[in-house]
């Protein structure tokens, strides 16, 4: 009798601590796992490995059958890990929290249950507003994982995604130089007695200070070209010796053009890659030299650039060949998976840690940069912007 005249409940007299930890609950995440629908999409969000994290950590990871296949990861490896697999994609988009490398497409979105939280790349360029409109009235909170920010500003998926893309153009660039794919038969290998293979960077980002890494380490000769002293400056200080650099003057990379044996371009822009290598520059370059476009994904930055298909890479062009495929990672689908996935555990675990993502948007800021929806409530910008949409400031929703 007298517990019910007591002003205070029970709760009101835990002491201050035990109120603290009561807060900051942890949260047990579900997580569905969709497999990848898009054309040439082969990679994952989560490696068994990743997975196995996840359940050790009291989490339940749902993965539809052949998920992992593109990356060589078996149903088999999943359930060893911990992980439950279905055959019933419906299944997996009404977990809670979704996981995917491409955007959902307008018919899987449908599946989603109100209130859902989604985790995706967002590539704007390609939405439509009935995606978000879509968003809008099932209340989805949605990241884009292209940008979420680390504490040192940078990009990590971008980062990841472009270490391989700069990798991968100077490995495919000496694939087509060989004879066996008709092509020149010259070898990037710095061979005694033998000139080296002269290879032209344009663009001084991540793209090009990897495809650097790895044309130095075969053996080329490299000149990077960019218009900022500032990126010159930062990729000879990364690569550790003194490289031919230069700013984008035509006349400069026209000459370097006329003796280069592989040309990779590397330049973003804001909306689009602004054209650097026009037509007439292509015509003066070597029978037989191979250009790489990375930027293609952006429009490009070489005037001849048509978008390709890992199918049928390549085409030729004035004697040149050009390779001008826009999702050079999916060729590497094991090793871009796994580098997604190790930018997603730590994310994901530290959610629940934190007792959900409304708490961890609340003290993240790199994470909340990547939130455009906010149960169902447009928070970008960028995206308001490109589709006319109303938008309202993620600080007025969470405080």
């Amino acid at each position: 009798m007298a517990e019910s005249l007591s002003p205070f409940t029970k709760q009101q007299l835990l002491p201050q601590e035990e109120t603290l930890e009561i807060l900051k609950h942890k949260q047990e995440l579900f997580i569905g796992i969709p497999k990848e629908t898009s054309y040439q999409e082969k990679r994952v969000c989560l490696t068994p490995d990743a997975v196995a994290a996840l359940v050790a950590h009291g989490h339940r990871v749902l993965i539809e059958s052949c998920a992992g296949k593109g990356a060589n990861f078996s149903d088999k490896d999943y359930t060893e890990a911990g992980g439950e697999i279905t055959n019933d994609t419906r299944k997996v988009f009404s977990c809670p929290i979704i996981l995917k490398v491409e955007p959902p497409t307008l018919a899987e979105l449908e599946l989603l249950n109100p209130q859902t939280i989604l985790i995706s790349a967002l590539q704007i360029k390609i939405r439509s507003k009935k995606y978000f409109e879509t968003l809008a009235s099932k209340r989805v909170t949605a990241l884009a994982f292209e940008y979420i920010r680390d504490e040192d500003g940078t990009y990590p998926a971008v980062r990841s995604l472009s270490e391989i893309a700069g990798t991968a153009s100077v490995l495919i660039a000496s694939e087509l130089m060989a004879n066996v794919n008709n092509g020149n038969g010259l070898m990037l290998g710095n061979i005694s007695g033998v000139p080296p293979a002269e290879v032209v960077i344009v663009g001084a980002g991540t793209v090009g200070e990897f495809a650097s890494r790895s044309a130095l380490g075969l053996g080329a000769n490299i000149k990077v070209f960019d218009n900022s002293i500032t990126k010159l400056r930062c990729i000879q200080t990364n690569l550790g010796r003194p490289i031919y650099t230069s700013t984008i003057q035509p006349k400069n990379l026209l000459k370097a053009l006329k003796r280069c044996d592989v040309l990779i371009g590397a330049v973003r822009g804001k909306n689009r890659s602004p054209i650097l290598v026009t037509e007439t520059m292509v015509e003066h370059m070597k029978k037989g030299a191979v250009i790489i476009d990375v930027s293609i994904d952006m429009g490009g930055c070489i005037e001849t650039s048509e978008i390709t298909t890992h199918d049928h890479p390549t085409f030729e062009k004035h004697g040149v060949i050009h390779y001008c495929v826009p999702n050079i990672p999916a060729r590497y689908s094991r090793t871009a998976s796994v580098s997604i996935s190790n930018i997603f555990t730590p994310y994901l675990l530290k959610i629940a840690e934190d007792g959900g993502l409304e708490n961890s948007l609340r003290f993240d800021k790199g994470l909340k940069n990547g939130l455009y929806f906010y149960h169902g409530v447009l928070t970008n910008k960028s995206v308001a912007d490109w589709f006319n949409l109303p938008y309202t400031d993620i600080n007025f929703l969470i405080f």
